[in-house]
């Protein structure tokens, strides 16, 4: 498990062995998990923004519609 990206607003953790990603959304206190290929998806569009807009806005507005209706809340057991 690695921290790979943390804003104020989200953070991905990666999990590589199991190739996926946990896109959590901290203002909403939801999660999701991707993998397969749309963990490979998110890579590719993250990589796509160009580098000079790749800043923390651009990274979060991508997440924002990544998590939109998919991410459930965070349970605490």
């Amino acid at each position: 498990m690695n921290i790979v990206y943390n804003s104020p607003h989200y953070a991905i953790v990666a999990y590589p062995v199991q190739q996926s990603f946990e896109l959590l959304d901290k203002a909403a206190g939801r999660s999701l998990f991707i993998q397969g290929s749309v963990a490979r998806d998110l890579r590719q569009a993250i990589d796509g923004i160009p580098k000079s807009e790749r800043d923390e806005q651009s990274i979060d507005a991508l997440l924002d519609e990544y998590c939109a209706g998919a991410a459930r809340p965070i349970m605490v057991h």
